[in-house]
């Protein structure tokens, strides 16, 4: 089972919105919470930081991204110092129901590497991950299926190897936005959205829709996986 992260463990979406938007204002652009919520969320830092300057004519050379990334990162840890990690209710008890049930975890996310090892610390959550895939691991952002495609590369790569390969149909990602419910799709992957982010409608492409993560459970898991 391969789980997002912002907007599906942890409720930080509305904060990484506040963040980019005073990136950006330093920068002189003006970022819409309308804007970041229909065209930027599910995009890694990267990402959305050169759509947004992009949509205002600016171009964004590496070096100057590489500074605006490192910057929203710094405001990010300050929040995260003040007030910790606020994980979804039950997302902290699914991770550990399912290393109970002896599945292969892992998260896929566009988060950077600081921020989802700073929130399974909070936790007690990193011994149960398997893998973690965060946006330094990849060139490409969802909803490009890199990060989910290298994921599943890693479970059956790294130690503990896996007693038999695990193919794409038998995971599932969990997912709050389109972005990364296509891009788990395109990897081959199962997919289970969760409308925490945006409503069930605009998760119309997830096999299913379920409000929030404390709905979901192991006994949830194999039903779906059998078709329930």
């Amino acid at each position: 089972m391969l789980f997002d992260f912002n907007g599906l463990l942890v409720d930080d979406e509305p904060l990484h919105f506040r963040l980019f938007r005073q990136v950006l204002a330093e920068e002189g652009v003006d970022l819409t919470e309308a804007d970041y919520y229909a065209d930027y969320l599910g995009f890694d830092d990267r990402d959305c930081l050169t759509a947004a300057l992009a949509r205002a004519g600016k171009s964004a050379g590496a070096l100057y991204l590489a500074r605006l990334v490192a910057r929203k990162a710094a405001y990010y840890q300050q929040a995260i110092r003040t007030d910790g990690y606020p994980f979804f209710a039950g997302a902290a008890a699914l991770v550990r129901q399912a290393a109970e049930a002896g599945w292969s975890l892992g998260i896929v996310s566009g988060a950077l590497r600081q921020e989802i090892e700073g929130a399974l610390r909070q936790e007690g959550l990193a011994r149960l991950l398997r893998v973690v895939v965060a946006a330094d691991d990849v060139t490409r952002g969802k909803p490009d299926p890199e990060g989910y495609r290298l994921a599943l590369s890693r479970l059956n790569a790294e130690p503990p190897l896996p007693a038999r390969l695990i193919h794409p149909h038998e995971v599932v990602a969990l997912e709050d936005s389109p972005a990364g419910l296509e891009a788990a799709a395109a990897a081959g992957l199962r997919t289970l959205g969760l409308a925490q982010t945006y409503p069930a409608a605009a998760l119309a492409g997830a096999e299913r829709v379920v409000t929030n993560v404390a709905e979901v459970s192991v006994a949830v898991l194999r039903r779906f996986f059998d078709g329930a």
